[in-house]
C-alpha cells in the first residue's frame, strides 16, 4: 500500500442545519494515486471516506467546505 498524506488528521466542528453542531476530524491523503478524505468522530469512529476526482487537490479550506457537505448529506440520508 502506498499511503501519502495530503493533509494530517485535522479536527473541525462543522455546522449542520438548525444551529448544530458536529465535532469530527478528517485527513486527507492518496492511495496508489487516487485521493481520498477520511472523516471520523473526534473518538476515531468512522463517518465517511470520500472519493475525490482526479486533479482535485484542494487548499485547507476547501477541505473543510467540502467536509461540510458531504456531513450534510450523510445526516440527510
Amino acid at each position: 500500500m502506498e499511503l501519502a498524506t495530503i493533509q494530517d488528521w485535522t479536527e473541525s466542528q462543522v455546522l449542520l442545519k438548525y444551529a448544530e453542531a458536529r465535532d469530527v476530524k478528517y485527513r486527507v491523503y492518496r492511495d496508489r494515486g487516487t485521493l481520498f478524505q477520511e472523516i471520523c468522530d473526534v473518538d476515531d469512529t468512522p463517518i465517511h471516506t470520500l472519493e475525490l476526482p482526479d486533479g482535485m487537490k484542494l487548499d485547507k479550506g476547501s477541505y473543510e467546505v467540502l467536509l461540510r457537505y458531504v456531513l450534510l448529506d450523510i445526516v440527510a440520508a
